[in-house]
């Protein structure tokens, strides 16, 4: 991930409303939930809603698709991992054991999948 779309998806999640839309939207799984529903669920009018909606996902952290005649937005997962990696890419970097507390692989040139957490890292 390129830091300027790292920026662009902080910035994004740096309001109440849509942290809290986004956090709704991960709890909704990959089906995700039409407009009003968010809207209803967060306490936002829907114009104030549908604005927050199309920030998140001009900087990419949600995706929208028309299901009829409603949009339905769903959390942008490998997005957000991406950004999860994006944070933690040179999370102790020689230092094997503590990179495996962040769900890192020993070696940073071997990373080609999705973070996951292991246990044992309160040590660290």
């Amino acid at each position: 991930m390129k830091e300027s779309a790292a920026l662009d998806a902080f910035a994004a999640m740096s309001n109440e409303t849509r942290l809290r839309i986004l956090k709704r939207l991960v709890a909704a799984g990959p089906t995700g939930l039409p407009a009003g529903e968010i809207a209803d669920a967060v306490g936002a009018s829907p114009s104030r809603t549908s604005f927050h909606l199309s920030t998140m996902a001009a900087a990419g952290i949600i995706r929208a698709q028309r299901q009829a005649r409603q949009i339905v937005y769903a959390a942008d997962f490998m997005a957000l991992g991406a950004l999860v990696r994006f944070l933690l890419e040179e999370c102790c970097s020689n230092d094997p054991t503590v990179r495996a507390c962040c769900g890192l692989a020993a070696d940073p040139a071997s990373e080609t999948q999705t973070p996951a957490r292991s246990g044992g890292c309160d040590d660290a």
